[in-house]
């Protein structure tokens, strides 16, 4: 672990990515949370892929054991496997926006981890068949179903993506020892 924290840069981002991990315990509205945020920014700052794909999903799986821990049930559900998998494909997104650091970037990533998010994760629940049936329709009817829930995760991976990528370009700007690399 030391090897990993060696510089402030990935301190700082091991840090944020924690915090915002934790604040999927607070109420909040369906699906408004920092899950595509945590892996888009993860991506764009850690440099060694590893720790890129490694630090989200570990602090994913910290805050699905909690919440697991005070309401049983709502973390490791039928299709949990879908939510990692899309988290993981939504990681290799910031690696694009490495060198294209723009706020227009960065919205247009979070909009497509968004729509990443929700094929994936809705494909797996009807792949389940426990709620639709397995053929087109039933595919369709589960896209149309989950719709409600989509402008949650919009809006929860623009806001935390604008609150981690904000407060990294303050601290880069006024605190610049802060994120320094080593």
């Amino acid at each position: 672990m030391n090897n990993i924290l060696k510089d402030n840069k990935t301190k700082f981002i091991t840090i944020s990515i924690l915090i915002v991990a934790i604040s999927r315990l607070l109420p909040h509205p369906y699906n408004f949370t920092p899950i595509g945020a945590m892996a888009l920014f993860g991506g764009t700052f850690l440099k060694d892929k590893k720790i890129a794909f490694g630090l989200p999903l570990a602090a994913l799986l910290i805050s699905d054991l909690l919440l697991q821990l005070i309401k049983p049930g709502s973390a490791f559900y039928e299709g949990w496997f879908w939510i990692y998998l899309s988290f993981i494909l939504i990681t290799p997104l910031g690696f694009l926006l490495r060198n294209k650091l723009k706020v227009q970037n960065v919205v247009a990533a979070s909009l497509m981890g968004s729509i990443l998010f929700f094929i994936m994760t809705n494909f797996g629940v009807w792949t389940t068949g426990l709620m639709y049936p397995l053929n087109i329709a039933g595919l369709m009817s589960c896209y149309v179903s989950a719709v409600p829930f989509f402008g949650g995760t919009i809006m929860g991976d623009l806001f935390f993506n604008m609150l981690l990528f904000g407060v990294f370009a303050i601290a880069k700007w006024r605190m610049p020892a802060l994120v320094k690399e080593a």
